[in-house]
């Protein structure tokens, strides 16, 4: 039976990583090992996760680098066949979400697999408030700054040993690097599964303003360049328009 790893980050996380523990238990399918990785929490978060010590495979509280250190050190910890990650503010959308990954896992014998996520309010996981889409993703189109839904995204635990981690000298966009690293310059197999399956809530790294945003698509050029994608700055703000179209309900396929 397939071994799934699930890697939870947090840092002071206290109003939500019940949420997303929970999340975790309420999936039917059996084999999976829960890893959280606490960059040192000091709200009440270690007090939350002691409560499921029963149920959770492992869980490191220490000082870090960073969230894409550790994440580094829960992939490192892992030892499933697959690897998937769920943030400490993030849900899945039903019970069923790791066995429908696993099955399109086995069905198509791909390396990786993704699907769509929704975006809702952070006091109500039943309000939508965007719709990030993944079927008309394109390896091609990672030149605009677009990629799969990185929450949504699983691959196997191989591709990690062979590929390399998340770069931690990115600040918010080690995720787009690595996928356009997995996905466009190594070219690993990949399917999209048809369904929603992750709820994130409203905020995170990649939000923080004008500024932050600039500086995240800074990081996506200099991803795109060491892999070796043709990109600039103003390719990049092209998906602007698109992703305030998420916000109608008009635009639903891309992201960032």
């Amino acid at each position: 039976m397939i071994k799934i790893s699930l890697i939870t980050v947090c840092l002071n996380s206290a109003d939500t990583i019940r949420d997303t523990i929970l999340s975790v238990l309420a999936q039917d399918y059996v084999n999976i090992e829960h890893i959280i990785i606490d960059g040192g929490s000091t709200d009440g978060t270690l007090e939350i996760i002691s409560e499921f010590k029963d149920q959770v495979a492992a869980v490191v509280s220490e000082k870090d680098s960073g969230i894409y250190d550790a994440m580094n050190k829960g992939i490192c910890m892992a030892s499933g066949d697959i690897v998937g990650t769920i943030n400490s503010d993030d849900v899945y959308s039903d019970s069923r979400v790791i066995s429908n990954v696993v099955n399109e896992f086995l069905v198509s014998g791909a390396q990786s697999v993704y699907a769509d996520l929704e975006i809702v309010a952070r006091n109500n996981l039943s309000q939508r408030v965007r719709f990030y889409g993944s079927s008309k993703f394109r390896v091609s189109k990672f030149r605009w700054g677009w990629m799969p839904p990185h929450p949504t995204f699983f691959v196997r635990r191989d591709c990690y040993k062979k590929l390399g981690l998340y770069k931690t000298n990115y600040r918010v966009a080690a995720d787009f690097e690595l996928l356009a690293r997995f996905l466009h310059r190594d070219k690993i197999s990949f399917r999209r599964l048809p369904k929603c399956i992750v709820k994130m809530r409203e905020g995170g790294v990649s939000s923080q303003g004008v500024w932050g945003r600039i500086h995240q698509n800074l990081e996506i050029v200099r991803a795109c360049k060491e892999n070796h994608i043709y990109t600039n700055f103003f390719l990049i703000l092209f998906k602007v328009p698109l992703k305030l179209l998420e916000y109608t309900g008009i635009g639903l396929t891309h992201r960032r």
